[in-house]
């Protein structure tokens, strides 16, 4: 069975880099989404669907550089989907998250952290 233990130099690197992995496929699969999107709702060029097309492939290989098991890579990285679609909204399509937003989101980052960084008794074998 292959490790599924970080080999990393201290504790907070290991978290700076499993954050930034859960930003970087946030990044890839809301920008290749949203290029699709483009194209498909607002008559863009062919170059916006092969681009998206491209970025979201590209998503789904960047997970696969986490440290864990499938189900608990994807289940935090939905919830940091959601907050980060959130974000692409407001900087994007300039539309601020209203207090609903803010409070789901400040919800579902506490839970996807308890999922993803709680020590747990069979991450330690």
């Amino acid at each position: 069975m292959v490790e599924t233990k970080p080999e990393c130099i201290s504790r907070k690197r290991c978290f700076t880099y499993t954050i930034f992995l859960f930003i970087l496929a946030g990044i890839f699969e809301i920008g290749g989404g949203y290029l699709m999107w483009l194209w498909l709702r607002e008559d863009r060029g062919l170059i916006f669907a092969f681009s998206g097309a491209i970025v979201l492939f590209l998503y789904g290989i960047v997970p696969t550089f986490q440290r864990s098991y499938f189900h608990r890579i994807y289940a935090t990285y939905g919830g940091i989907f959601v907050v980060m679609s959130l974000l692409w909204g407001w900087i994007f399509d300039k539309i601020p998250p209203d207090t609903h937003d803010l409070i789901g989101s400040l919800v579902i980052l506490i839970g996807v952290s308890i999922i993803y960084y709680w020590p747990r008794e069979d991450d330690s074998k």
